[in-house]
């Protein structure tokens, strides 16, 4: 599968967004905060679940999804779970910081 059909580019906004695959079969469509690390080698994705139209789902509001972030060699990008809880505390700080940084930028 091409980078392009994981990561489609909305042609009315700049939005790149992700489909996920759930347990139950299902789909759910996010939209993707951002992309970072915690000053290792991992790099983490941080994904908010939006509705077709890309409002954020309305009983998903405060649920941001957080997985380990990689490439294959061809630039596909691979998503896996956080299965530590020490790793996946470690993580949703360092994202919760960025928050909190980019609030006091917007404030500016």
């Amino acid at each position: 599968m091409a980078k392009d059909e994981i990561f489609p580019i909305d042609e009315n906004d700049d939005d790149v967004v992700v489909t996920l695959d759930l347990d139950d079969g299902s789909e759910l469509t996010c939209e993707i905060l951002t992309i970072f690390d915690c000053g290792g080698d991992q790099d983490y994705i941080a994904l908010l679940p939006i509705e077709e139209n890309g409002t954020p789902i309305p009983e998903d509001d405060d649920t941001v999804y957080i997985y380990r972030y990689t490439e294959d060699e061809n630039g596909t990008p691979i998503l896996d779970n956080i299965a530590d809880d020490e790793e996946y505390e470690i993580v949703s700080d360092r994202f919760d910081e960025l928050l909190d940084e980019a609030e006091f930028d917007n404030m500016d």
